[in-house]
Parts: structure tokens; C-alpha cells; sequence
């Protein structure tokens, strides 16, 4: 069984959501330490003027003390959602398939939000619902540096060059600024809509995202 290990993230990556299109079983790891600048909570995506950061503020540990992934809350006291929201509005309003998800998506952006942590599995399980991947998922219950699984927990880091280069599909903004590949795959599916699933099936990924290595 393809078995991938993933740190969940706020609407990953083509990338990350290609590896799990062409794996078997998830396992998501949920006793890391949380690391700022990740895309635990932040993702990109095409704007009029290019790449576009979403990024959710988190409340910081009074004692400056490190926090488990999965014990950080989400700051609400900026209207971060209302942000979002906004901004894929007018990023993609005018793409094929904006329209088509647009009411599922609303809600992620309309409910409150308490942990990154939940938040970004629920947006997971929409996100393979609308796209039509069947995966098995699972939860770590240890943080293990080798894991005996392939470990491609590394996809969460923001600062990372990737080797990845995805094929280019049309993207809403092409007129004003070359192909920005792998964005969030919100940017892929508001462009490709029912063709999302074949497109991630079909990526070619590099050996360090490849559910095989």
C-alpha cells in the first residue's frame, strides 16, 4: 500500500494534494511541534498582480513556550476569513469554475474557526470530496523522525524550492503574468474543475513527493 505521511495545511498545494491522488492511505501528522512560516496556515494563490499570500494569524504562546500543532488557535480578532474570502473573490470570480464550488466553499470562510488544526482537516475532507479522491486517512499517534512510512512531511515548508514542475494548465490571470505553478490547488480547480481529479492522478512528482520513494 502507498502509505504518505503529511502535515495538514490550509488548501495545500498541487503538489501535496498530487501525492495524495496517487497514494493509498494518508497518515496525518498531528504531534508536531508548530512551526511558523509553514503552510500549516498560509497558501498561495494567482492574483491580477501575481502569487497572493493567505496567511491565518494564530494566537502565540504567552510563555513563549513551543505548542503542538495541534493545540494552536486560530486569532480571530482580525477578520482574516472575511480577507480570504475577498481575495479569491477577486482572484477568481472570472475563472470557469469558481462559480460551481463557490457555495460549498463560502463556509470555511463564514463559520468561526478555533484550531488550525481541525480547520485544516475539515478543509481536507471537502477538498477530496469535490475532487473525487478516495484515499484511507489516519492520524499519527507519536512524532517519530523516521518515520517507516515515506515521510513527505516536508511539503509543508513555505521556504522550500521544490523540483516539482506541473504541467501548465490555463490559469484566470495568464494575460497579465507568466504560468505561477504550484499554488494552492483552489487555483487549480476553480481553472480545471471536474478535470482536477486526472490532472493530480497524472502529475509528474519528484522522488522526494512520490508516494513510492
Amino acid at each position: 500500500m502507498k502509505t504518505i505521511l503529511l502535515h495538514p495545511s490550509y488548501f495545500p498545494s498541487i503538489e501535496q494534494m498530487a501525492a495524495v491522488a496517487q497514494a493509498e492511505k494518508v497518515v496525518f501528522e498531528v504531534e508536531d511541534n508548530y512551526q511558523k512560516q509553514t503552510y500549516r496556515n498560509r497558501t498561495f494563490i494567482a492574483h491580477s498582480n501575481g502569487k497572493l499570500l493567505l496567511n491565518i494569524p494564530i494566537k502565540h504562546n504567552k510563555a513563549a513556550k513551543r505548542q503542538k500543532t495541534k493545540e494552536v488557535i486560530v486569532e480571530n480578532d482580525f477578520p482574516w476569513q472575511e480577507h480570504h474570502w475577498r481575495s479569491l473573490q477577486s482572484a477568481y470570480r472570472t475563472s470557469p469554475f469558481f462559480e460551481f464550488y463557490e457555495d460549498e466553499l463560502e463556509v470555511f470562510f463564514t463559520e468561526p474557526v478555533g484550531h488550525l488544526l481541525a480547520h485544516n482537516l475539515k478543509i481536507f475532507e471537502f477538498l477530496c470530496d469535490i475532487i473525487g479522491i478516495e484515499v484511507e486517512v489516519a492520524k499519527s499517534t507519536s512524532f517519530e523522525k523516521v518515520p517507516a512510512i515515506t515521510d513527505l512531511r516536508i511539503l509543508v515548508n513555505a521556504k522550500r524550492k521544490s523540483a516539482f514542475q506541473p504541467n501548465t494548465y490555463t490559469q484566470v490571470h495568464q494575460a497579465n503574468h507568466p504560468f505561477l505553478p504550484n499554488l494552492s490547488v483552489l487555483d487549480l480547480l476553480f481553472n480545471e474543475g471536474p478535470n482536477t481529479l486526472n490532472y493530480l492522478e497524472n502529475a509528474q512528482l519528484p522522488a522526494n513527493s512520490t508516494p513510492d520513494s
